[in-house]
């Protein structure tokens, strides 16, 4: 009896302990609704009297923010305009303050608390209960604070963060200035949290997988937060085992695992690393988005100090000669632009870029009826969900700092980018690091980039307009061809051929003659707002082609059809690696425009889109012809005539495709006046020209030319156009297609 009270006494004994013991990793997520307050000078409100989201930027605090409607400006008339200075302000600069109470248990009061705050802008200052934690100057990477001196556990905690305005940002801080914007808006844009670990903390994980080789090398960065020795002959170093365990996504499947000893120093951050061989390994793609997740945790005193997971795929981008390859196969992108910082300045963003639903639709959804499977982040990156939802949904980003102006020192610059590949670079969506847009810079060109390539080997760099000439190692050009913006303005200049596949001005020339991949990722100088107006840079433009009475319907027609010819012409080039289109969300009031009606939560397309549809799939052929609607320097063909021209056919995927060509013309009234099929093959990764010749009709009109593509098994069609004008006539008129449907 006694030896059984003795049992079960043990047996309560260590189940009461064990339920009691601190985990290794404790988190207090943070998001949600926090006090909030502006404040001319820097010093603390004594009342605050909104609230705000977390995250959320300072255009969501109820009531609303004074000066409100000077950030945001519901424009009735556009005025052309090409920049603005980002000291040239109409409002009064202000301190926002965020405030939430926390209650910290007890039992956390032996581990150490991190304050964690994922992006917030510019400028930001941490308090808790009163005590001033520091000021940090980065946007775009996180902000962490050890706050576990100034915690008062077993009661509620303040915890204040103050951020500036864009106006006061140091020069040092690296980047963060847009011609093209006009207003910045503060406030803490990411997640934040208090986590709590013990004295060994996982601060950064780096995956970074290596398909052909079958491993992983994982880079630890490793926060030692015993305090630094105090007392002489003091410790000041720390044995630990690194654990790693590799298990797949969904299934939870064990596939590798790993144990190596270490040493630490205290009071700072320790680099480790490990590679990891993979058996069986499972390759991440846009098509096949399969996902990993890598456990690290660390042993310490002989118990686990702390635990952190991180989600990776194995999958291989690199650059051979002038082209991309996706795990040992050659690879086209295809896609757009988002730039999530002008954005923020529609009156209509609200909340949305933290709406899952909606960023799911607008950058998965969509993106993935139009055949696109690449995205720039442009002029600035976006929150990190976003980049969870490219992972698991499948979608490749060139991921671009907000640097466009120069702005920064050197050391601040190689601080926040270095960071910034530590932060994010295990996600597979992330392929291309894009240093700068639209500029050149030595520094970041020649010194921080190579010395960023030895972090993380396994993605390409960009840097803005460096090429060849200005750069030591030229991995990517990102050229930027927008045509038909100046061929009416300056005297001698020639028009513009719009559906020319052929035409080669000087900048198609000069990707044509670099060794270096061409991703075309900005074109198309024929912005609309979502109602139909002309942007503040495109106003002559359709002036020139429209006039200016034109309506909004006439003005959308005009850019799908532009937007559908000029990708025609660049994915017909031999030369381009990729095409991304601008731009698929910005500022609707703004120099440019994308490509949505109406109110941009509604994600209603305009018909742009919808010509993406044809111009973007995957296997197409395209007609070679110049416009004659638009392109009024085109003389008329005499009827009758014989026209001779070429079709071009594109093939990005790897595997040749068999299939029916139809091509048929069209009156005025509809009327097909010619309709003949033939059986076509596209070769594999290749754009071919194929010869054709037709016989024009007698009667004078306008005519719509129209090839359809059908793949062999494939129910839909793609198709090409382009107009054409037979005999003279004062006035033509033309057979305008639906262009919309309800397939997005």
């Amino acid at each position: 009896m006694r030896l059984k009270r003795l049992c079960f006494a043990l047996c309560l004994f260590f189940t009461t302990h064990t339920a009691q013991a601190a985990p290794p990793r404790v988190i207090m997520n943070l998001n949600g609704t926090w006090d909030f307050e502006q404040t001319v000078t820097a010093w603390a409100p004594a009342v605050f009297s909104r609230k705000i989201p977390v995250p959320g930027l300072v255009h969501l605090a109820t009531p609303r923010i004074e000066e409100y409607d000077k950030f945001f400006k519901r424009l009735q008339k556009v005025d052309a305009k090409k920049q603005h200075g980002v000291y040239n302000i109409d409002y009064t600069p202000r301190y926002s303050w965020y405030r939430k109470k926390v209650f910290v248990s007890k039992d956390l009061a032996s581990m150490e608390g991190v304050l964690s705050i994922k992006k917030s802008q510019y400028v930001t200052q941490v308090f808790v209960n009163g005590i001033d934690l520091g000021s940090f100057m980065e946007c775009y990477t996180p902000v962490e604070v050890a706050v576990s001196r100034a915690l008062k556990f077993g009661q509620e905690n303040e915890i204040i963060i103050k951020t500036g305005d864009r106006y006061w940002l140091p020069s040092a801080a690296a980047g963060s200035t847009d011609k093209e914007k006009e207003h910045y808006l503060p406030g803490i844009w990411d997640d934040v949290s208090l986590t709590f670990t013990n004295k060994l903390r996982v601060n950064r994980v780096l995956v970074l997988p290596d398909l052909d080789q079958k491993k992983a090398h994982v880079k630890v960065k490793l926060w030692n937060l015993n305090p630094a020795q105090i007392y002489f002959g003091e410790s000041t170093r720390d044995s630990l085992l690194l654990n790693i365990k590799i298990r797949e996504k969904k299934s939870n499947r064990l596939v590798a695992e790993f144990s190596q000893p270490h040493i630490s120093v205290r009071d700072r951050q320790n680099e480790l690393d490990a590679v990891i061989p993979m058996n069986d390994v499972h390759a991440w793609s846009p098509e096949d988005p399969f996902l990993y997740t890598a456990e690290i945790s660390v042993d310490y005193k002989g118990k686990t100090s702390d635990v952190l997971q991180k989600n990776f795929g194995m999958r291989d981008f690199e650059r051979k000669g002038k082209f991309f390859y996706l795990n040992g196969d050659k690879y086209y992108l295809r896609g757009s632009n988002i730039t999530l910082q002008r954005f923020f300045e529609d009156p209509d963003c609200r909340n949305l870029a933290w709406d899952r639903e909606w960023v799911k639709k607008m950058l998965i959804d969509i993106p993935k009826k139009l055949d696109w499977n690449a995205m720039r982040i442009c002029v600035g990156i976006v929150p990190d969900f976003w980049y969870d939802l490219a992972d698991e949904y499948g979608l490749l980003f060139q991921n671009e700092w907000f640097y466009w102006q120069n702005h920064g020192w050197n050391e601040q610059i190689r601080k926040e980018y270095t960071d910034w590949v530590w932060s994010d670079g295990s996600h597979p969506s992330i392929a291309i690091w894009d240093g700068i847009n639209e500029n050149w810079d030595d520094f970041i060109g020649n010194v921080l980039i190579p010395e960023l390539k030895k972090l993380d080997p396994t993605r390409i760099w960009d840097a803005g307009f460096m090429t060849a000439t200005s750069m030591h190692n030229d991995d990517m050009d990102e050229p930027h061809p927008y045509q038909g913006v100046s061929d009416f303005k300056e005297p001698g200049r020639l028009f513009y051929p719009l559906g020319d596949l052929d035409y080669k001005p000087g900048i198609v020339k000069d990707m044509e003659g670099s060794s270096a991949a061409q991703l075309v990722n900005e074109y198309g100088w024929i912005w609309l707002w979502r109602d139909g107006t002309p942007s503040k840079l495109t106003v002559e433009v359709y002036d020139k082609y429209l006039g200016k009475n034109a309506t909004a319907a006439e003005r959308w027609f005009l850019q799908a059809y532009w937007l559908q010819l000029e990708t025609e012409w660049l994915r017909s080039n031999r030369s381009v690696a990729g095409v991304l289109a601008f731009c698929h969300l910005t500022n609707n009031f703004g120099y440019t425009g994308d490509w949505f009606v109406g109110d941009i939560k509604d994600l209603r397309p305009a018909p742009a889109l919808f010509a993406f549809k044809d111009a973007f799939t995957v296997k197409n052929v395209f007609i070679n012809l110049t416009d004659e609607r638009y392109v009024s320097e085109m003389p008329a063909h005499k009827p009758g005539s014989q026209l001779n021209l070429t079709l071009t056919g594109v093939n990005d995927d790897n595997k040749s495709a068999r299939g029916t060509l139809e091509i048929v013309l069209i009156n005025s009234k509809g009327e097909h006046v010619l309709k003949e099929e033939r059986a076509i093959e596209l070769p594999a990764s290749d754009r071919i020209g194929m010869a054709y010749s037709l016989k024009l009709p007698d009667a004078a009109d306008g005519y719509l030319l129209q090839t359809f593509f059908a793949e062999e098994g494939a129910k839909e069609k793609k198709s090409s156009r382009r107009y054409i004008r037979v005999g003279d006539m004062k006035q033509y008129n033309y057979y305008t297609p639906k262009v919309t449907d309800d397939k997005l």
